[in-house]
């Protein structure tokens, strides 16, 4: 049986065609637009897949390295404080040396005193110091001040960690308590007592109390120096993490990139072989379009 082909059949399928290379063509510019091979779910299914997990993966990962960065700035001040307390415990020492001298006259001795003075309210400053308007030594209890000069070395602070995912799995801390520096108020090294027990001794000419605390100046020096060794160890395991953060950033954009961005050469060429082809159909379905029933009558 054989099938009547209409000249409405030809336009409709002529139409259908053209609209499909249209199609084609329209989704190849917006290809060449945007730059990526996957606008919408439909131009790939499996493959918006990968797609929406490498987003996903990247999005984390930025997030850990804005972390990383918060972390890197919190030890590295953290370290700069630590290291002015160094320099004035350093100080205490050669002062105390000094003043332990059998040479040491009453008024060298007042002098020495009057220095340590002023280096005790430098610890209490630094014991006191703030990052963005938080209290560095204080545990979690970042609003409240650890240290006032009736108060230091008679109380504790917070020894509560501020943890920050680095990583899956990763949590490291940002902060050192000041327990862990100047020690807790039950030691009898604790930096502030040692500080103002030898500053009343020099003041009162009292060399033998001052020899005595001379042992537990060593003692907080070294557990001191522990305590640097400590955030040395965390800074270099998070410039550990930030390298390999930085590597796994460059391989997950690899991935998304061969995943939904365009080849814009092989875009291009096929552009044009579809706007010829386009043309060409265009170009015959004028002529097929043109014919009537008075043409196929004469």
């Amino acid at each position: 049986m054989s099938i009547r082909v209409t000249q409405g059949m030809i336009q409709t399928q002529t139409v259908n065609a053209l609209n499909k290379n249209l199609n084609r063509m329209g989704s190849t510019q917006e290809q060449l637009t945007t730059g990526r091979k996957i606008n919408r779910p439909s131009d790939d299914p499996v493959g918006i897949t990968y797609a929406l997990r490498y987003r996903g993966e990247l999005a984390m990962n930025n997030q850990y390295q804005r972390n990383i960065t918060q972390a890197n700035s919190a030890l590295e001040h953290v370290d700069t404080v630590l290291g002015q307390v160094n320099d004035l415990v350093a100080r205490v020492k050669e002062l105390t040396v000094k003043g332990i001298s059998d040479t040491s006259t009453p008024e060298s001795r007042y002098a020495i005193s009057q220095e340590l003075s002023g280096i005790y309210n430098n610890l209490l400053t630094l014991g006191n110091d703030q990052l963005n308007g938080k209290f560095i030594f204080n545990g979690q209890k970042t609003d409240a001040s650890p240290y006032d000069g009736n108060t230091a070395g008679t109380i504790d602070t917070d020894d509560a960690d501020i943890l920050l995912s680095l990583a899956p799995g990763v949590d490291i801390a940002t902060n050192v308590s000041g327990n862990k520096v100047f020690g807790n108020a039950a030691d009898t090294d604790n930096l502030f007592k040692v500080v103002r027990t030898l500053r009343d001794a020099f003041s009162t000419n009292d060399a033998v109390t001052a020899r005595d605390n001379m042992a537990k100046l060593d003692t907080r020096l070294n557990k001191f120096l522990g305590v640097r060794s400590e955030v040395g160890a965390r800074a270099n395991r998070i410039e550990m993490l930030d390298n390999r953060n930085q590597d796994l950033d460059v391989t997950l954009n690899s991935l998304s990139g061969k995943t939904e961005d365009a080849d814009m050469a092989k875009t291009i060429t096929q552009l044009q072989t579809q706007q010829n082809v386009y043309q060409a159909s265009l170009s015959v379905g004028a002529k097929l379009i043109q014919q009537s029933l008075v043409d196929y009558l004469r």
